[in-house]
């Protein structure tokens, strides 16, 4: 069972988790949801299309323009408190790595800190223990904040990714956060290269075997991009496609753009493994 803000997930069923940029910058859409008004119109399209948590994020994660804190959350903490206002129900998550922040998001109202940094400022962990919210633990190689992997190797990268992102767990757990709302995350394309990711991918079960529900981040993102040799906005297809594996392999929630083409492949597989039934049941019965 996931337990985030008031929602209750069985073991078999897939979560979808839109993302919402509050940058100008952003990689996928230049800053399409920067403004308000857009933003919140984008939040009700997610949650219509079968969206259970809205992911807030204030920085975008490659390098780019200094972003303080002071500005991450002028960003973020008012959209979350309007967010909460207008969707009781569904559950808030905020992308930082900062504890700063992570405070200031509790306070308005988040359930979730999506921390995928891999623990880089420690003390994210005691604020989502402090407020009671969730915590993704990731895997990012020890990679410094909103830097790009340069001839990074590992010995077993799936290894590597098990290591950390169940000493996180740990780590959380001790503190206080509770243990069903902490998740672990392989971390693609970060503190890795397209080959590592793709072995991360293959070895997905190796992760979701531990027990520790498991989120993964692949939409659109550039092991997908380099793996098809195709552009940010041409990568839907390998994006589902690696959706329909990790989904097999047992992940259970996925950070995406595309929430309906995300929704529809995972009540396929859902169905394909005998976890959902048919929406519908005509052919060969009349």
């Amino acid at each position: 069972m996931l337990r985030l803000g008031r929602c209750r997930f069985d073991t078999h069923e897939p979560v979808i988790m839109a993302i919402m940029n509050r940058t100008p910058d952003s990689f996928y859409d230049q800053g399409a949801t920067f403004r308000d008004d857009p933003a919140l119109d984008r939040v009700e399209q997610a949650v219509a299309e079968g969206a259970a948590i809205i992911d807030i994020g204030g920085v975008k994660a490659g390098p780019g323009e200094e972003v303080s804190a002071a500005e991450e959350a002028r960003r973020t903490v008012g959209f979350v408190a309007e967010v909460r206002r207008r969707h009781p129900d569904v559950v808030i998550s905020v992308d930082t790595w900062r504890h700063e922040v992570g405070e200031a998001v509790c306070e308005a109202g988040a359930d979730l800190l999506n921390d995928a940094w891999g623990g880089v400022d420690p003390k994210l962990a005691e604020v989502a223990a402090r407020y009671d919210v969730g915590l993704v633990c990731t895997h990012a190689g020890g990679a410094e904040p909103r830097t790009r992997p340069h001839r990074i190797a590992y010995d077993d990268v799936m290894a590597d990714i098990l290591r950390v992102t169940l000493g996180l767990a740990e780590r959380a757990a001790a503190l206080g956060v509770r243990r069903d709302a902490i998740l672990i995350d392989p971390g693609h394309d970060f503190g890795k290269n397209t080959r590592h990711s793709l072995e991360a991918t293959r070895r997905l079960e190796e992760m979701t075997a531990t027990g520790w529900p498991v989120l993964v981040s692949l939409s659109n993102k550039d092991f997908v991009g380099e793996t098809l040799d195709k552009p940010v906005k041409e990568r839907v297809i390998g994006t589902l496609a690696t959706t329909a594996v990790s989904a097999w392999l047992g992940a259970r929630v996925y950070r995406v753009h595309e929430v309906a083409e995300t929704r529809q492949v995972l009540d396929m597989v859902a169905a394909i493994a005998g976890h959902r039934a048919p929406a519908v049941a005509r052919r060969g019965l009349a």
